[in-house]
């Protein structure tokens, strides 16, 4: 089962014209929970050297949607979210862990902690939380 939603999870991103740009993975997604990962290059760099917030604003409503989309189907959307930038994100990639807080038949309120690695090691940069809705 959990193959199976990870497979098509991944479809899903593939499908997404901007996360195929940014080179986004799906490294996780079970009910509950999902794991995006983006590597970083110097195209998502602002003037200063660190990774765009609006980098890391994509990336947490993205994995907030996947985990919302665990539980509710995958025919959601965001429906508001909210981003905290805790430091500079630095490093070689980014990864975005999303759970449910607590969901109903149509919405799921979900968090999501964003990690920049550098040199193997994750250090938080930000910090969200959001409402996924299904579309129908």
């Amino acid at each position: 089962m959990t193959l199976d939603l990870l497979q098509r999870g991944r479809e899903v991103l593939a499908a997404q014209g901007f996360s195929a740009l940014l080179g986004a993975q799906l490294q996780a997604f079970e009910p509950g929970r999902a794991e995006l990962s983006l590597p970083v290059g110097p195209q998502l760099l602002q003037q200063h050297g660190f990774v765009h917030g609006g980098v890391l604003s994509y990336l947490a409503d993205n994995a907030l949607t996947y985990a919302g989309g665990s539980v509710l189907g995958t025919d959601v959307l965001t429906s508001e979210f909210k981003i905290n930038y805790l430091r500079p994100a630095t490093g070689e990639a980014l990864h975005a862990v999303a759970t449910v807080v607590g969901a109903g038949k149509t919405q799921a309120v979900c968090r999501c902690e964003v990690y920049a690695e550098a040199d193997g090691e994750r250090k938080l940069c930000a910090a969200a939380q959001g409402t996924i809705r299904k579309m129908s």
